[in-house]
Parts: structure tokens; C-alpha cells; sequence
């Protein structure tokens, strides 16, 4: 097979096409021969030498494929050879082939094609985990949604109205705001030239919050009575100020979480439930990927640079050709 490999910790440049060794199915897995993996901001960490992969996974980058199924490993029974799926990954979606426990593998909604299905699982699986699943957002409450153009943004924005909540974004620009409110956006916030906790008062029941310390203190102002604050991210630093006296009084919650750390088994509930709860939310149009645009796995030092640079609204893929 060939795949992308990190030559040393840098830029985009440090990136490589290079032949490796075919994987196998140990027991419980899947190989997938790669149609399409999506670029993460994950990726670019990786990449630059500040995330590294769990012990025991491979280097090649990718937290996510679509694909079609080459080979089973024992006691794999609810797949068949060919099938198109999408897997979740802790690494390797960019190679034309990857190997990932068959418990993160995920037969595709209907109405989504083999390729798009490559940007699907890493932000389905982190908005629904977290906002659903951790935060148990409900219907008629709000949802503050920092980087909201973002693949994880715009996919954000779409299951909460799809449950019935109020949504705020937080983006860099007017038109990146409108395109927010396009996918169903209610309050549009630009963080270039508005202060959210301003604009929102403490009326929000849970924050979805990709930067970490910089927004911490001010993640709490924002919280309503009960509100919950997850963290997934530290684009904005990893130590922060966290005013204990403003979370009691507002009896809320802080809760960080990794998706690609968890237990091989936390990851197929998880995936269990976007089978079950999301894809018909999907297949019924409700929520639909939002790809900006598609580049061959070889353009991957390309896709990395356009990430950095910030213009790309919802998701990059790679395809092999």
C-alpha cells in the first residue's frame, strides 16, 4: 500500500507519499481498501510533532475513511467483502488501505456517497458524543458553538436545530457567519469585533468549545443555571483561570474530552449510536457533510496549508485514486 507518512515534526512539507507494508485483520478487525479520509485539525497537531498517536497505532495520519471492505479477521460477521462503509480511526486513514476494529466501522446513510462519507465520522462521532451523549443538549434549550464554520461546526449546528435547540456561533467573518445561518444558525457572532458573553448574557445550556483556556473564564460567564461546558479542543492554550465560585452558583459542569484516546469500546457505542440516532437524520436531509472541497491523498502537504490558512468552511478531503 502507499500512505502519507511524517518525515519530522514541521509543516506542511514534512508530509510524504511512501510505499508501507499491506496491513492485516488481527481478530475483531476490518481492512478497508481507502476511498476518501478527511483532514482534521487533529492531523496538523500530529503533523507537527504535539499529538501523537495512542500507543500502539500506527503513525500514518487520519482519524477518519470511507472505503470498501477488503478483508475480515476472525469472528468478523456483519460485514461482507465489498461492502462501503465509513470507519472511525485512532490513526492511518491516509493510505489506500487502513485496518480499524470492526466496532468503528459504519455502513453508510443512504443518501451519502462513498467519498463524501470520508469527512463523516470524525465529526459526527465528536458532535454526538459530546453534545448528545455527554451534555444531553435538549430541545428548546441553546447551544454556543465556537467555530462554527469548522467541519465540527457546521455539523454541530445541524444536529442541534435537527433536536430542536436554539444555536450561537462564534465565526472570523461575515461571510463564514452567513454561512452559518444558511445551515440553521440563530445568533452570529463574529469574534473579530464582538465580546459572545456580550451578546449572549448567561444564557446558554452547553457550550461546544474548540479553544480551551482563552475561552475559559468567559465559557463560564456564559452559562445558564444547569449549563454544561464540554472542551475538545486547546487551540487557545491548555491552562486556564476557572472561576469555581461563578460554576457553583450556576450548579454547572466542565467536562474535556478526547475522542481518539477512548476505549475501543466507548468508540463502537458510540458509533452504534450515529448508526442508529444520526444516520436517519441524514437520510432524511435534515443534517448533510458539508465538504468544501476534494484533493488526491498525493495533495495531502496542500490540504494541510489550506486548513492553517483558515478559509476552508466544513470539511477537506483526500481521495486515492
Amino acid at each position: 500500500m502507499h500512505a502519507i507518512t511524517i518525515n519530522e515534526p514541521g509543516g506542511p512539507e514534512v508530509l510524504s507519499w511512501t510505499e508501507q507494508p499491506d496491513p492485516r485483520p488481527g481478530p475483531g478487525e476490518v481492512v478497508l481498501d481507502v476511498v476518501a479520509a478527511g483532514v482534521n485539525r487533529a492531523d496538523l497537531l500530529q503533523r507537527q510533532g504535539n499529538y501523537a498517536p495512542p500507543p500502539g497505532v500506527t503513525e500514518v495520519p487520519g482519524l477518519e475513511c470511507s472505503g470498501r471492505v477488503a478483508a475480515l479477521g476472525e469472528g468478523v460477521n456483519e460485514f461482507a467483502l465489498g461492502d462501503e462503509v465509513c470507519a472511525l480511526l485512532a490513526g492511518g486513514g491516509y493510505a489506500t488501505k487502513v485496518v480499524v476494529p470492526a466496532g468503528q466501522v459504519m455502513r453508510l446513510p443512504s443518501t451519502v456517497d462513498v467519498t463524501t462519507a470520508g469527512g463523516l465520522p470524525e465529526v459526527a462521532a465528536t458532535v454526538w458524543s459530546n453534545v448528545v451523549m455527554v451534555a444531553g443538549l435538549k430541545t428548546g434549550e441553546t447551544l454556543l458553538v465556537h467555530g462554527g464554520a469548522s467541519g465540527i461546526g457546521t455539523h454541530a449546528i445541524q444536529v442541534a436545530k435537527a433536536l430542536g435547540a436554539r444555536v450561537a456561533v462564534t465565526a472570523g467573518s461575515a461571510e463564514r457567519l452567513a454561512r452559518c445561518a444558511s445551515l440553521g444558525a440563530d445568533v452570529l457572532i463574529n469574534y473579530r469585533e464582538q465580546d459572545f458573553v456580550e451578546v449572549l448574557g448567561p444564557t446558554v445550556d452547553v457550550v461546544l468549545d474548540n479553544m480551551g483556556a482563552k475561552y475559559l473564564p468567559r465559557n463560564v460567564d456564559v452559562l445558564a443555571r444547569l449549563g454544561r461546558l464540554v472542551v475538545i479542543g486547546m487551540q487557545g492554550g491548555v491552562k486556564g483561570e476557572l472561576n469555581l465560585g461563578k460554576l457553583l452558583a450556576r450548579n454547572g459542569t466542565v467536562t474535556a474530552t478526547s475522542l481518539r484516546f477512548r476505549p475501543v469500546t466507548e468508540k463502537a457505542e458510540i458509533c452504534h449510536e450515529l448508526v442508529e440516532k444520526l444516520w436517519p437524520l441524514v437520510d432524511a436531509g435534515t443534517v448533510k457533510p458539508i465538504i468544501q472541497d476534494v484533493l488526491p491523498m498525493e495533495r495531502a502537504a496542500d490540504a494541510h496549508r489550506r486548513l492553517e490558512e483558515g478559509d476552508v468552511f466544513g470539511k477537506l478531503l483526500l481521495t486515492v485514486s
